[in-house]
Order: structure tokens, then sequence, then C-alpha cells
């Protein structure tokens, strides 16, 4: 159906336009008619046409005038412009407003219906692109609650690789390195900071999970998990790194406004707690934050930082650098822990360079952090006495700072290298395991969860280990395992293309077939006819 609206001030001229429509177009077009620019103006704003027929010359407001203010409420609208005075000036006017033909009086009936077509083909394909994207939309709309459950499990939980997160990040368009978290807590009720009737609330709240997600996200730019227990974590992404009091006191104003709403349309009452700004990786020291702010407070907005202030370090203390010293040491990374190290060493001494008996202090501590991590990290044995040497050693150096920073250096690289070789070891053993397993069962129907159960590990982690080990993931791997012994069998055997398709491990031969031209770049029966 297209709605087709007629201004001019001839009454012929419409009745003619009228008919050539309704002979040619039928029921498949609804027509009105104005004849004055103001009644224009008011039609269009309630008729919404789709096409409309303009006369320049109308008595009160002009037709270039009338377009433009139909314009401003309805961008889609297709004008065509019929007119006597053929004039530079306002055919200029005309192409501004974006009219699609500009006719000149009098027009002929074949004009007129091509003029039409023409619209009315670029109005259905305008229908059947914003079709689409509705569609587009709505099957967005059922992803984007997975994507970002998705996205704040693998941050809560630690449980990704960093490419998983950019790819999370790039599919829900955050561009931000920053975050906060925030989480609601639901309950029937509330004693002090404590929320009644945990399990019943987290059915009801199954029930109303769609309507509480879209009433948070009616209030803040932000991404929703999934229903954990009475406890739902919401993600903001943040350009800054802290908040201001006033950025704050908004912020809990409206999730108060929040907690009021739930509570008046779903009937279930909520606690809402938020943690401090941080790196996106570090997502769950702002959720312990955010709980711990409900713990400690019995309103029904909390915030960690309007807490009890707790320990600061100095102004200039590198606290990033003692954080990457030791998140570096955990993960083995020697050359970047020693940048790390460094750093420090250099700003201690930079700092405080006379202060002999504090930097010795504090490089006996971080060395001892870092070996107690490497402990905790590695296979080694840890022995009490193993550190015996080291207050005898650290006073044998005097002031001679120098030595104290090889000394420094040395033993947190070492305990860097120690994590480094023990989680090669271990990849090792965990790769050659699953390599011998892959040799033997290749002809069987086997699956990444059957080599991850022999190893003994998680299929997640197996396949990130075997994947940095060997560079192929499990599929390519096997691939190539089958494809070898399949080439062996081509050359080296009697065997019929079923047969070897079975040894292999595959039980459809045109699927085989496909994937060996795919890997070798010809068929098998071209390999065994000597045209590789």
């Amino acid at each position: 159906m297209y709605r087709i609206m007629l201004a001019d001030d001839e009454g012929i001229v419409i009745d003619s336009l009228k008919f050539i429509i309704e002979k040619e177009f039928g029921s498949s077009c609804v027509v009105e008619s104005a004849k004055t620019g103001r009644a224009v103006i008011e039609l269009a704003e309630n008729f919404r046409p789709d096409i409309a027929f303009m006369d320049i010359r109308m008595p009160g407001i002009n037709g270039i005038d009338a377009m433009r203010e139909i314009r401003k409420k309805n961008e889609s609208i297709i004008f065509i412009v019929m007119s006597a005075y053929d004039k530079f000036d306002y055919a200029k006017e005309a192409i501004n407003l974006g009219v699609k033909e500009y006719l000149n009086k009098p027009v002929n009936r074949n004009e007129i219906i091509r003029v039409l077509r023409e619209s009315m083909s670029q109005i259905d394909m305008e229908r059947e692109k914003r079709s689409q994207e509705l569609l587009i939309r709505e099957k967005m709309e059922t992803v984007v609650p997975v994507l970002e459950n998705g996205l704040i499990y693998n941050l809560l939980f630690q449980e990704y690789f960093e490419e998983d997160i950019d790819n999370y990040k790039n599919l829900l368009e955050i561009t931000e390195e920053r975050c906060y978290v925030g989480v609601l807590v639901f309950g029937e009720g509330r004693v002090g900071n404590h929320m009644t009737n945990a399990v019943g609330s987290s059915i009801r709240l199954h029930e109303h999970y769609n309507e509480v997600r879209e009433l948070v996200r009616s209030y803040f730019r932000c991404f929703v998990g999934a229903v954990t227990g009475n406890k739902i974590a919401v993600l903001f992404p943040s350009d800054k790194p802290e908040q201001s009091y006033n950025e704050r006191v908004e912020l809990i104003d409206r999730a108060r406004e929040l907690a009021r709403k739930i509570k008046e349309d779903i009937a279930i009452d909520v606690r809402i707690g938020f943690g401090a700004i941080v790196e996106l990786m570090e997502a769950m020291n702002s959720y312990n934050g955010a709980l711990r702010a409900l713990v400690q407070s019995e309103g029904s907005v909390a915030h960690v930082d309007d807490l009890p202030v707790g320990g600061h370090f100095e102004e200039n203390y590198p606290v990033a650098t003692e954080k990457e010293l030791f998140e570096a040491t955990e993960k083995g990374e020697v050359e970047r822990q020693q940048k790390a190290a460094i750093r420090f060493f250099d700003w201690m001494t930079g700092t405080y360079g006379k202060e002999l008996p504090d930097i010795q202090l504090k490089a006996l501590e971080f060395v001892l952090r870092a070996e107690t991590i490497s402990y905790r990290g590695s296979n080694e044995t840890y022995r009490f006495r193993s550190r015996a040497d080291y207050l005898p050693t650290i006073v044998e150096m005097g002031s001679d700072l120098e030595k104290l920073r090889s000394w420094f250096l040395t033993k947190t690289e070492e305990a860097a290298k120690q994590i480094a070789e023990s989680k090669k070891k271990r990849a090792n053993s965990t790769v050659d395991k699953a390599k011998e397993y892959i040799n033997e069962n290749y002809g069987k129907d086997i699956s990444l969860d059957d080599v991850s159960r022999e190893v003994d590990i998680s299929p997640y982690y197996f396949s990130k280990v075997f994947k940095e080990e060997t560079g192929a993931n499990f599929i390519e791997y096997l691939t190539n395992v089958r494809m070898e012994r399949a080439k062996e069998l081509l050359k080296g055997s009697e065997l019929s293309m079923k047969e070897i398709c079975a040894n292999v491990g595959y039980s459809d031969p045109n699927y085989f077939s496909r994937t060996f031209k795919r890997n070798v770049g010809v068929t098998p029966t071209e390999y065994k006819e000597g045209k590789e």
C-alpha cells in the first residue's frame, strides 16, 4: 500500500491525477489532497504520505517552503514537483530538498505513471531494506544477551584468551579500556545488609530476567550478565581512570531510582553495589569491591569508594610497576618482569638513594614475594633454609647499590624463569601425551574432549596449551596426521578408497576426498596416480 498526497490549488489537476492513479494502480494506493500550503503541511503530518505531488505556486505558503517543512518530520517522503513555472531557482531549490522529479505542466499520463512506478520501486527497496534491518536487529536482540553474558563471565572468572575479549569488545562495540562493575542482589526484603529468601528470589528473578535487563539498560549504558543465584553482574565501560564525586553521586541517585522501579514493576527488592574503575581485565576486582560495598553498608545502593578509607601509597609510589612485576612473575613472563624490576629499583635509588636500609629491605621483600609466587606456581620444592644466606649477602654488600641491584634482578628473574620452565615442562608433557594418543587413535572418531580427558585437563585449557606448543589447533593437527597416513596408504597399499577413508577416521568418502584435496591440493585418486 502506498500513501500518495496531491498538492495543487487547481481542482482539475488534482482530479486528473487522482483518476490516473486509481485507474492504473487501483487499491494499492490511498490518495489524499490539499489546495493550500498550510493545508498540505497539516495533511502531511496526519497522513504521513510516501509520495507527494507538489505544485510550487499555491495560496499562502508556497510549495518550496511547504516541502521544507514537511521534510523536517518525514525524511523518507518522495517529492515530485509539477509546475507551470520553469524557473531555474525553483528547480535548484527543489533539488536541494531531494525532489525526485521536476515536471513542467502539462504532464502527460505516461510520464506520471513512469515516475510513480519508479517511486514505488524505490519505496519497496527501502521497505525491504528496513525489513532486513529489523530482522537483523531481532536476531541481535537474541544474540546480544549471550555475548554480554559471555564477556562478563570470562572477565569475572578469568577464563579467556585476550583475543576472546577483543572479539567480544568488537561485537559489542566497546572501545573503552577500563570499566567498573555493579552487582544487583535480589530478595523479598532487607534486614540490615542482608536480603531475605535468596532462593525464592532467584526463581522469581529468572522468570522476570528480561524485564530486569531492559530496566537496567534503560537507566545506564551497560552490559548485563546472567542470573547467578540471586545476583546479576553488570559491566559499565569507562574511559576515565576514576569517578569524580559528582559522577558517583549521579550514579548512586540513578541506581536508587532503578531499585525503586524494579520493586514497583516486578515486586522484588534489590540492593545495588558498585566497584571502582579498573582495567577491563581486572573486572573481578571491581566486582569484589561492589560486593564489599554492600556487605559494609545497609542502604539500597552502595559504592566501594564511599567505604571508610583504607591504606594508601605515598603519592609517587610506582603502584603500577609493582603490580606488573608480580603479575609477570606469576605468568612466567621473564622479559616483562625484568623491565618492571629495573624500573622499580631505579625508582628506589632515584627517590631514596641515601636510605640504604629501606632499599635493602624493599629489595628483600620483593625477592621473597617473587619466590613465594614461584613456589606456588611451579613444581619446585620449598625448603625452609633455602634463603639462609640472603640477609648475610645483603649486609656484606654494604653501600654498593650496583651489587644489590644485580642480586635483586637475578633473584626476581630466577623466580619468573622457574615458573616459565615449569609451565613449559607441563605443557610439553601434556602435548606429548596428547600427540601420542592422537597418533594411536586417529582412525577412530576422536574429539577434543576425548583427548583432553586422556591428558586429564579441561578442554579449554588443553586447547590453549596445544595451540601454543604446536602452532595448530586440535582439529588441524588431527587432520594433518590423518592426511599423512592417507598419503602413505594411497601410495603403499592396495586398499580401496573406501577402506583408506575408514582407516584414517572418516565415515564419508566424499567428505574425505574434499578434505584431502583442501589439504594436499589434489584428490586422493590424483595423488594415487602420481599427479601431486
